[in-house]
């Protein structure tokens, strides 16, 4: 039986741990039970037994299981769309906890944006770790408008957004550009098309998108507005915070999306998913290192900016730069 916290705390059985949701998560964004453990350190069997837990906890099957791989179900997707806040809040907690046992001076707080956080990040923070052993990272992940607010309010040191614009307030350095792709499920009527999709049939369509403050939302918008100015915007087919939600939105033929390279390539060379060429907009946008205006954060936030970057690999950068400011590199998977 549930309560509410105020007076008791009292979850109902039914609720799966915080490790259980880090795996749906993984299973989602790889799409491999196999692959997800692998990221997680975890054998076959643990996350076969961890699955079965979470299907007999929620009383419905989370996971469609193929020879290609593993996707969720609509339930499963939902699933993913309701832990991001609940993992993030834990990520909160875990940061506060090491700031009480006095780790304030090895520790970073980072907020980034959920395509930088789910894809980008991990490999940045193996870096770290052999740079800098000692630095405990508690990492925030949020939509980028909520990214700029964090760091403008001093919650982060720095963060990582995505989107047409340096935000006013912030100092910044580009550390890749992404592309976003339009993908359609095989069978959709795009996928029949001889040539590319006119931007502005894209702008009247309703779309599966992201929701409000969103930099890849932002991203898409702009391009379709100024490359189809005299259509005005559809409205969404649906609103959703998790990229992977989305995903399976496309996949459940909800609408058509416009998502990160980084998101849908593993879908796409698959055939789970096909990608549309558009007529005209350019779908590319910086992804960026912010921080406080100023110099670049001495510490540990200066050591994750330049293996973001890649100036950790460089031993000609000076120390009085931000590493590679302004400077893109092509993300590559």
């Amino acid at each position: 039986m549930s309560g509410h916290y105020g007076d008791r705390v009292a979850l109902s059985p039914r609720v799966p741990d915080l490790g259980s949701l880090e795996l749906l998560l993984a299973v989602s964004r790889t799409g491999s039970l196999g692959a997800a453990g692998r990221e997680l350190g975890l054998t076959q069997q643990a996350v076969s037994a961890r699955v079965r837990t979470v299907e007999k906890l929620v009383g419905v099957p989370v996971l469609h299981r193929t020879a290609r791989g593993s996707t969720l179900t609509d339930a499963g997707a939902l699933m993913v769309h309701w832990a991001v806040p609940v993992l993030a809040a834990a990520e909160e907690l875990d940061s506060a906890i090491g700031a009480l046992r006095g780790e304030r001076d090895a520790h970073l707080d980072v907020a980034a944006s959920f395509t930088v956080a789910e894809y980008l990040l991990p490999g940045w923070l193996v870096r770290l770790r052999a740079r800098a052993p000692g630095v405990a990272v508690g990492l925030v992940v949020r939509n980028s408008d909520d990214v700029v607010r964090r760091v403008l309010a001093g919650q982060s040191r720095l963060g990582f957004v995505e989107g047409p614009e340096v935000p006013p307030g912030l100092s910044a350095a580009t550390v890749a550009v992404d592309e976003l792709v339009l993908v359609v499920p095989p069978g959709h009527p795009w996928t029949r098309r001889r040539g590319p999709v006119p931007a502005a049939e894209v702008a009247g369509t309703p779309l599966v998108t992201r929701e409000p403050g969103s930099g890849t939302r932002a991203t898409l918008e702009d391009a379709l507005r100024a490359a189809a100015p005299d259509t005005p915007l559809a409205a969404p087919a649906l609103e959703l915070a998790v990229t992977t939600a989305i995903r399976q939105a496309v996949l459940a033929g909800a609408g058509p999306a416009a998502l990160s390279d980084l998101a849908v390539s593993d879908d796409v060379a698959a055939g789970r998913l096909v990608r549309v060429p558009i007529a005209g907009p350019v779908l590319r946008r910086e992804l960026r290192a912010v921080w406080a205006s100023g110099p670049v954060p001495a510490g540990p936030a200066r050591d994750l900016l330049a293996v973001a970057t890649g100036a950790d690999r460089s031993a000609d950068q000076s120390p009085d730069r931000p590493p590679d400011a302004g400077r893109a590199r092509k993300v590559r998977r």
